[in-house]
């Protein structure tokens, strides 16, 4: 059977699923970039051509900057937080002691959790009047008064990053756990023979095997964070004073709350092009490291 006949029939096959892709993908893509260049409303007139106005509103807004900046600090934060704790857990739970099968099953509870679910639990832990946060502090004398924890600007995204963590870091230990199993044990065991400290073994045996596998929950941590609207919107829905708005918050509120689908659009499409951004750079960098790796 020639190689063309092979070439061709691959494509026969495929071809179903391209034609959904592009049903379902493809064309709301083209439609909501035409619309990006209209200032159509979401019920009424299909709108008129505007050019790149509505490109030039959002990226010349304060609102977009203010918003780019809280999402940017959000992401940065979580990621990082969410990095740091997982690999710490990974590193206890790689360790032999009675109940580690155990708790590795309670560790991935909270990322087994759906967002909406783990975000309502925390916002009852936060509740200003009844929360559980808010009695274990006052007990311990730590603060004298109940709090607004999600309800004051300075505390609002410090609180919905702890949330995010919290759902979050499990999937990096898991990732990392995995890449600890396959860290030879004779160079770990001779490298304690030759005096090498815990930070020592961590840093020139173990990290090296981690390091892989790490970039990779980076990227997805960060893409994740990023493009973040669910946990924030059962939340803080963006507020107070939105001061936890996120990108995504801000494309629907333009789009469907301020009804205005033309800059909705080019908002969305604003966004999305700063993730692929985002996800090429970190690709670069995966590719960097295995490289160097191998």
């Amino acid at each position: 059977m020639s190689g063309t006949w092979m070439t061709t029939r691959a494509w026969l096959l495929m071809l179903p699923l391209l034609v959904i892709m592009v049903a379902v993908i493809g064309w709301p893509l083209v439609d909501t970039v035409r619309l990006s260049f209209t200032d159509a409303q979401l019920v009424g007139t299909a709108g008129n051509y505007v050019g790149f106005d509505n490109y030039t509103r959002m990226l010349t807004s304060s609102n977009f900057t203010r918003t780019l900046a809280t999402t940017s600090w959000f992401a940065v934060i979580s990621v990082a937080a969410e990095m740091v704790i997982g690999v710490l857990a990974a590193l206890l739970l790689n360790q032999e002691f009675r109940g580690r099968a155990i708790l590795r099953g309670l560790m991935i509870l909270p990322w087994a959790l759906p967002t909406v679910v783990n975000a309502t639990l925390w916002r009852l832990i936060y509740n200003p009047e009844y929360g559980a946060l808010n009695a274990a502090l006052t007990q311990l004398r730590f603060i004298d008064d109940y709090r607004s924890w999600l309800g004051e600007p300075g505390t609002a995204l410090a609180a919905l990053i702890v949330a995010d963590c919290w759902k979050n870091f499990p999937l990096v230990a898991l990732i990392a756990l995995a890449a600890l199993q396959a860290v030879p044990r004779d160079i770990t065991a001779a490298a304690l023979v030759d005096g090498a400290g815990p930070f020592a073994r961590f840093r020139f045996v173990i990290l090296p095997y981690l390091a892989g596998p790490l970039m990779v929950a980076l990227v997805l941590r960060t893409i994740e964070a990023f493009k973040v609207f669910d946990i924030i919107w059962v939340m803080t829905r963006g507020g107070p004073a939105n001061s936890t708005r996120s990108l995504s918050i801000l494309v629907y509120q333009e789009a469907f709350s301020f009804q205005r689908a033309g800059s909705g659009a080019s908002l969305a499409l604003i966004v999305t092009l700063l993730v692929t951004v985002l996800a090429v750079a970190y690709a670069t960098l995966v590719r960097k490291t295995a490289g160097s790796a191998a």
